[in-house]
C-alpha cells in the first residue's frame, strides 16, 4: 500500500498476530569511504530520510574533525540526529538507541524510508538487533571519582575492580576506560552487573544493511588527504574556539579523534606536525577497528567502492529489499 512502511508478518492459523517491522536500510562502514554520498543518493531516489548513526555527529561545534557533512552535501534531504547535543554534552547508547527507534517510526510514519548511516558500530548494532540496555542514568560525581582515578594509576585498579564485580563487561571493555567507569556505574546503581542486564530482544525492523569498502591502502590514502584538507579549512582554529567557549578537555566530544591529539600541540608540548601524525595514525587504527566489526557482520551486502558499477548494484539491491513481500513505493525527492 502506497503511503505506508509496513511489513507486517502473521504468526499463528487460528490466532494470527500482525506485527508490523519498518523497514529501514542501514548504510555502514569505515571512516571517509563514502557513506554520506550514497545515502544521499538513496534518498533522492526512494524519497528517504537520513539519520545519524555516527557519535561524534552528535555535538555542536565539532564540524570540521569529525567531517561532519555539509549543508551542500546533504542536498536538501533531511538529515536527523546531528548537532543535538552541546559541545560539552553526553551521550549515553540506551538514549541514543531510544531517540533512533523513535526517529525512524516518524520519518517511516510520514511516508519515507528511514537510512541510518554512520560509522559507530555499536550504535548500529544497539538498533538493529534491539538490544535491551540498562537504563541508568550518568552519575557525574561517580564518573568524576573514576576519572581522577584513572590519572593516577592509568586504570588499573578500575579496571581491576570491574574485573572483580562483572568479568564479562571487563572483558568486553579491553582498556576501553570509559566503557569500563560506564559498566560499574550501572553496578554502583543497581548491584547487577551490566553484563547480565545486556541482551537482545526481537529484531525490531526489517533492515537491510549496506557495507561500503575499499582497499585498505586506498582508504588510507584518502583519509591523509583529508586530515590535510581540515587542516586547510581551520581544525586548529575549531578546536581553540571550542576551548575559548569553555568546552572542557575532558568533554566526551573532546576525546574525538583530531582534537584530543591537537590538545598538545595547543599547550606547545608537541609540534604541528607530530600532531597530525598522531591524527593519522589513530584513524588508521579506528579504521581497522571498523573493518573488523565489518567483517564480523554475517548481515553485511558487502559493496566494495572502488570497483566499475558498485553504486548501481547498491540501488538495485535496495529496490529488490523495498520490492519484497508487500509491494511499497516511496514517492522520490524531484530535483
Amino acid at each position: 500500500m502506497a503511503g505506508t512502511n509496513n511489513h507486517l508478518a502473521t504468526i499463528g492459523a487460528e490466532n494470527p498476530v500482525q506485527i508490523e517491522r519498518l523497514k529501514v536500510v542501514v548504510v555502514a562502514g569505515p571512516t571517509a569511504v563514502g557513506k554520506t554520498s550514497l545515502s544521499v543518493e538513496l534518498a533522492r531516489q526512494f524519497g528517504g530520510e537520513v539519520i545519524n548513526a555516527d557519535s561524534r555527529y552528535l555535538y555542536q561545534g565539532f564540524d570540521i574533525g569529525v567531517d561532519k557533512p555539509t549543508q551542500e552535501e546533504r542536498q536538501g534531504i533531511a538529515h536527523h540526529l546531528i548537532d543535538i547535543l552541546s559541545p560539552a554534552g553526553d551521550m549515553s547508547l540506551a538514549r541514543y538507541q531510544d531517540l533512533a527507534n523513535e526517529t525512524i517510526r516518524d520519518v517511516a510514519a510520514r511516508g519515507h524510508l528511514p537510512i541510518l548511516t554512520g560509522g559507530t558500530p555499536l550504535y548500529i548494532n544497539a538498533v538493529v538487533e534491539g538490544w535491551q540496555i540498562p537504563r541508568v542514568p550518568p552519575d557525574p560525581e561517580f564518573r568524576a571519582r573514576c576519572e581522577a582515578e584513572v590519572k593516577q594509576d592509568g586504570g588499573a585498579a578500575l579496571l581491576q575492580r570491574l574485573n572483580e564485580v562483572d568479568q564479562l563487561s571487563a572483558e568486553r571493555c579491553g582498556n576501553n576506560l570509559r566503557r569500563a567507569i560506564r559498566a560499574l556505574e550501572v553496578f554502583e546503581a543497581t548491584g547487577v552487573p551490566m553484563s547480565e542486564q545486556e541482551g537482545k530482544g526481537p529484531t525490531p525492523f526489517d533492515a537491510l544493511e549496506l557495507g561500503l569498502f575499499r582497499p585498505r591502502d586506498e582508504l588510507f590514502q584518502i583519509i591523509d588527504r583529508r586530515i590535510e584538507a581540515q587542516i586547510s579549512r581551520g581544525l586548529v582554529q575549531e578546536v581553540q574556539q571550542l576551548l575559548a567557549a569553555g568546552v572542557p578537555t575532558a568533554a566526551a566530544a573532546m576525546s574525538s579523534i583530531g582534537y584530543r591529539q591537537l590538545l598538545p600541540y595547543l599547550d606547545g608540548t608537541i609540534s604541528l606536525e607530530a600532531a597530525l601524525e598522531r591524527i593519522r595514525f589513530d584513524t588508521h587504527r579506528y579504521v581497522r577497528h571498523q573493518e573488523t566489526w565489518l567483517r564480523k557482520n554475517p548481515r553485511l551486502v558487502r559493496f566494495d567502492v572502488s570497483s566499475e558499477g558498485w553504486r548501481e548494484q547498491a540501488m538495485a539491491t535496495v529496490s529488490a529489499f523495498l520490492d519484497r513481500g508487500e509491494r511499497h513505493l516511496f514517492d522520490p525527492i524531484l530535483t
